[in-house]
C-alpha cells in the first residue's frame, strides 16, 4: 500500500443536515411549540491510522457524535450560537483526537417576517 500515516493530512467526519425538532429560540412561543432544525457538524481530526487498520476505534464514530447533538438539540435555549458552543463542546471532551469543529445550525422558519430558506449560526471551533 502506498499510502501511510505521513500521507494522510486534514481528516473530515462530517453528518449533514441532521433533522430535529426542538424549542431553541428568543420569543417564549418558539421555546414552547419549537420548530424544526438541521444541523451540520464536520470534525477535523487526528485519525490517519483509522485508513490503515480498518478499526472503528481508530476514526470518529459518526454514531456518537449524533448521540451529542440529539443531547444537545433537546435542552431549550434561547440562543443557537449557545447550542452550538455546547455540542463543540462536547464533541470536544468525547474525542481526544478533535482538533476542530465546525457547525451549522439552521432554523428552517424563522419567525421574523420574511419567506427564507432558514437562518442560523455557523461557527468553528478549536482545541485551544
Amino acid at each position: 500500500m502506498w499510502i501511510s500515516q505521513s500521507s494522510i493530512h486534514d481528516t473530515v467526519v462530517f453528518i449533514k443536515n441532521i433533522r430535529f425538532h426542538a424549542q431553541h429560540g428568543v420569543m417564549e412561543q418558539e421555546r414552547r411549540v419549537g420548530g424544526e432544525f438541521l444541523v451540520t457538524v464536520e470534525v477535523k481530526a487526528k485519525i490517519q491510522k483509522a485508513f490503515l487498520t480498518d478499526n472503528v476505534e481508530h476514526t470518529i464514530n459518526y454514531a456518537t457524535i449524533l448521540e451529542i447533538v440529539k443531547k444537545e438539540m433537546s435542552t431549550p435555549s434561547a440562543l443557537l450560537e449557545h447550542v452550538a458552543a455546547r455540542v463543540a463542546d462536547s464533541i470536544m471532551q468525547e474525542f481526544d483526537t478533535v482538533y476542530e469543529v465546525m457547525l451549522e445550525i439552521v432554523k428552517v422558519n424563522p419567525p421574523m417576517g420574511a419567506q427564507c430558506d432558514g437562518a442560523g449560526v455557523r461557527a468553528l471551533f478549536t482545541r485551544n
